[in-house]
């Protein structure tokens, strides 16, 4: 295993981190970047999220993955180069390992190094001869490209989670084009993606009973704090997440519940009572509508599995 962050790296993202908050406080509606959730603790709680009651993506893809694993690791043939955007703790990555044949290398990717580097030893001890290279990078943005172990075959690109559904339908298009050049001819692309449907059941699980969603959605302002020196009361925002039928999407959103007035890395952002910030739009996409963004991003459309309760589906893209 390796992969390591550098100090001028550190420094590179934490400017721009500084210029993402300041930029999107300073505009109307405000809004925060939702890749920067994802600190440590943020992380931790992420990983709690996934196992509420209430959250149902993870528990279908997982049941998801566990039926249609073998199927797709045969489809994969040997030694494949797997790389994972957005990798957290590769929980259920570990149900594709398994039935991968013989796999060349696992390229887990994620913006936290330090969430990254515990994950992925945490995975180079269950998986001994398993060639594991962890990078540091955020995956919304172009990547340096590397090339693949000679030993591979081809490269698989997984991104799981529904995590397409935070990028804006037109950035979606032009992150699939990104995996697909990350795949590489030959290559393929396998993306998990979040189903409409009713929308009780989708609101409850950005709003869950124990508050853990919630408290996810502040420690962004709990980092703003501790890394630009800003000086939010974390408690006058309350943490809403209603659902918007006619753009099919969730929106998570930081709401002040009183006029205040914060400080970030210098400089003073008055709030109004009811102000929203939002912090993440979470969009839900039907079969066809997913199908037709990936072709207009390049990929060929290829199988495409469900659960059994239709919430979500894994999608065959060929590169």
């Amino acid at each position: 295993m390796r992969g390591s962050e550098s100090i001028s790296s550190f420094d590179h993202e934490r400017s721009r981190f500084e210029q993402d908050v300041l930029r999107g406080l300073a505009t109307w509606p405000r809004s925060l970047p939702c890749k920067y959730f994802y600190d440590e603790r943020g992380s931790r709680l992420f990983d709690r999220i996934t196992t509420l009651a209430e959250y149902y993506p993870t528990r279908a893809e997982t049941s998801l993955l566990q039926e249609h694993a073998r199927e797709i690791a045969t489809r994969l043939g040997r030694a494949v180069d797997l790389v994972e955007l957005g990798s957290g703790s590769s929980a259920k990555t570990r149900i594709l390992l398994d039935a991968l044949i013989a796999p060349a290398r696992y390229v887990p990717i994620d913006i936290s190094a330090k969430y990254l580097a515990e994950s992925a030893r945490r995975l180079s001890a269950s998986y001994p001869s398993l060639r594991v290279e962890p990078r540091v990078a955020d995956y919304a943005r172009p990547m340096t490209p590397f090339a693949m172990p000679r030993v591979a075959t081809r490269r698989a690109v997984f991104f799981p989670g529904s995590s397409i559904g935070n990028f804006e339908p037109d950035e979606a298009i032009v992150f699939l084009d990104r995996a697909r050049q990350i795949a590489g001819r030959g290559g393929v692309v396998i993306v998990g993606v979040d189903l409409p449907k009713d929308a009780a059941v989708i609101e409850a699980a950005y709003d869950d009973a124990q508050g853990v969603t919630a408290a996810f959605n502040r420690n962004l302002l709990v980092r703003i704090n501790r890394e630009l020196d800003g000086d939010f009361d974390v408690d006058a925002f309350a943490h809403r997440a209603p659902w918007d039928a006619a753009r099919r999407r969730v929106e998570m959103q930081l709401v002040s519940t009183r006029a205040q007035s914060v400080r970030v890395a210098g400089r003073r952002f008055a709030f109004a009572e009811d102000e929203v910030i939002v912090t993440e739009h979470c969009y839900k996409h039907g079969i066809e509508d997913f199908r037709a963004m990936a072709r207009a991003a390049g990929l060929g459309a290829g199988p495409v599995w469900t659960d059994s309760e239709v919430r979500v589906s894994l999608h065959w893209l060929d590169a």
